[in-house]
C-alpha cells in the first residue's frame, strides 16, 4: 500500500503527464490567454486592453489545464513515440553516463565517511543525477551556475576533479573555500560555479543580476550565439522562499538572461510537496510572473538536456527568464542529519528507485546500441569508486588550511580591525599552545 506522501507525488506526476510524451514547447505569457479567456481571466499587459465582463465569476484556478511534462525517454530506454532522439555519439553520451556513476560512488563513499565522523556533513544527490548532467551538458563554460547543494555533477561535468570535491569535503588546505565552509558548499571561479551558501534561496536573486550584468555584455556581441545565461539551481522547498518571488518578479521586469533550474524531487526536508503547495507544482507560477517556463522529467537524462538547451537558445536570445522545474525524486536523506524513513516508508524509496531511476534507463538505451554491457558496467563502478576512496585518502591527510586564513579574502587589504583580530587569536593560541596544535594548522 502506497503512503499518503507517495501518492501525493504518484498523482502529481500522472496529473503532469508523466509516461506520455509531450512536444518541446517553452511556452510564454501568451500562450495561456486563450485558456485565461475561456474561464472568465483577465490578464494586464502592457501591449494589450484589460478584458472586461459582466459575468460575477470567482474563478476556481484548480480547474485549469495541468501542465504536461516533456518526455523524451521512457522508463525502458526506449524513445517515446512522437519524440525526437537528440542523436548523442557514443563517446559523449559515454561520458554523461559515467559522470552519473562517478557522482553516486562519490556520494556512497562520502555519505558512509561521515557517518565514520571523519567529516561533518554531507548530501546525496540519488536518483537525481539525470537533472545535473542533462542540464550541465546543455550549457556553455562561460555561463554562470548558481547551485542550491545537490548539484556536484554541474561541476564534475566542468571539469572538477574529484579530489578537488574531496579537498572541499575535508576542509583542507587544497579546499578552494580555504576551509571556510561546510561540506559540499562547493565552488569554482576558474568553472564559473558560485560558491554555495547554506541558507536557502539566496543564490536566486543573485542569479538575476548575474544576469543583468550578461544582458549588457551580450548587447554588445555581433554574434549572439556567443552569448551566455545564468543558471540557477534550487528545490521545490526553496520556491516557498521570498528570494524566490522576488528574483522572478526581478527577472521578469528586468528582461535578463537566465534560467531558473527547480527540483522538484518530492520534498522539502521531510515536508512532501501535498504540504509544500496546492497549486501545480512550482512551473504554474511562471504565468503570474509573465515568463517562459517549461516542466519536464527530471530522470530522462535526454529531456532535461534538450529543455535546458532550448531554454537557453530563449533566454540569450530575446534577453528573457526561463522556468524548468525537473519532477525527480529524492532517493536519499535530505542530508546526513536526516533520517527519512521517519517520514517515508523504505518501499516507496525502492518503488522509485526500481522504477525511475535514471541511470537505469540511459543505460538500457546505451545496451540497445550495443554501447553498454555489464563488463562496462563492473568496471565503471570499479573505477569510480576507487578514485573516490583514493581521493578521500589524499583528503584526510592534507593539513587544514593555516588559521590566518580566517582573515584573508575580505577586503583586498586587511583593515585595522582584522590586523587586531588576528594579533589577538595568535596570542590566544600562544597563551594555550597546548591546546592547539600548529603543525597540522
Amino acid at each position: 500500500m502506497l503512503s499518503s506522501s507517495r501518492k501525493s507525488i504518484v498523482n502529481l506526476w500522472r496529473s503532469s503527464g508523466y509516461g506520455m510524451h509531450v512536444r518541446a514547447s517553452i511556452s510564454s505569457k501568451n500562450s495561456f490567454s486563450s485558456t485565461a479567456e475561456d474561464q472568465g481571466r483577465t490578464a494586464v499587459q502592457e501591449d494589450t486592453e484589460m478584458r472586461t465582463t459582466t459575468a460575477l465569476r470567482i474563478v476556481n484556478t484548480k480547474d485549469t489545464p495541468i501542465w504536461p511534462m516533456y518526455q523524451v525517454l521512457n522508463r525502458h530506454g526506449k524513445i517515446m513515440e512522437g519524440a525526437t532522439d537528440p542523436h548523442i555519439e557514443e563517446k559523449t553520451l559515454t561520458r554523461m553516463y559515467e559522470l552519473m556513476g562517478r557522482i553516486r560512488a562519490f556520494d556512497d563513499i562520502m555519505y558512509n565517511v561521515q557517518r565514520q565522523g571523519r567529516i561533518s556533513f554531507y548530501m546525496q544527490s540519488l536518483c537525481e543525477e539525470a537533472t545535473h548532467i542533462g542540464s550541465a551538458s546543455a550549457m556553455q563554460k562561460q555561463d554562470l551556475a548558481l547551485a542550491q547543494y545537490r548539484e556536484v555533477g554541474v561541476l564534475f561535468w566542468r571539469g572538477f576533479t574529484v579530489q578537488q570535491a574531496a579537498d572541499q569535503c575535508f576542509s583542507n588546505e587544497a579546499d578552494n573555500g580555504k576551509g571556510r565552509q561546510m561540506p559540499v558548499h562547493y565552488g569554482s571561479k576558474e568553472l564559473n560555479f558560485q560558491t554555495i551558501s547554506s541558507p536557502l534561496a539566496t543564490q536566486i536573486p543573485q542569479a538575476v543580476g548575474a544576469a543583468y550584468h550578461f544582458k549588457r555584455i551580450n548587447a554588445t556581441l555581433e554574434d549572439k550565439t556567443q552569448g551566455s545565461c545564468a543558471i540557477c539551481y534550487f528545490g521545490e522547498g526553496a520556491a516557498s522562499e521570498g528570494d524566490f518571488h522576488a528574483a522572478l518578479n526581478f527577472g521578469a521586469t528586468l528582461e535578463v538572461p537566465v534560467i531558473f533550474f527547480c527540483r522538484n524531487n518530492g520534498y522539502a526536508i521531510s515536508t512532501p510537496v501535498k504540504d509544500q503547495y496546492r497549486g501545480d507544482g512550482i512551473v504554474s507560477r511562471a504565468a503570474g510572473y509573465g515568463i517562459r517556463a517549461i516542466r519536464v522529467d527530471g530522470n530522462d537524462l535526454f529531456a532535461v538536456k534538450m529543455a535546458t538547451e532550448e531554454a537557453r537558445r530563449i533566454a540569450i536570445e530575446e534577453n528573457v527568464p526561463v522556468l524548468i522545474e525537473a519532477m525527480t525524486y529524492r532517493g536519499g536523506h535530505h542530508s546526513t542529519s536526516d533520517d527519512s524513513t521517519r517520514y517515508r516508508s523504505v518501499n516507496e524509496i525502492k518503488y522509485w528507485m526500481d522504477n525511475y531511476d535514471p541511470m537505469t534507463r540511459i543505460r538500457l538505451y546505451m545496451e540497445d546500441r550495443d554501447w553498454w554491457n555489464e563488463d562496462k558496467e563492473l568496471l565503471m563502478k570499479d573505477t569510480e569508486r576507487m578514485n573516490a576512496m583514493n581521493a578521500l585518502t589524499v583528503a584526510e591527510k592534507r593539513a587544514k588550511p593555516d588559521f590566518s586564513e580566517m582573515f584573508t579574502d575580505v577586503y583586498e587589504t586587511k583593515t585595522q580591525n582584522l590586523h587586531e583580530q588576528e594579533s589577538e587569536l595568535r596570542e590566544h593560541i600562544s597563551r594555550h599552545s597546548d591546546y592547539y596544535h600548529s603543525d597540522s594548522h
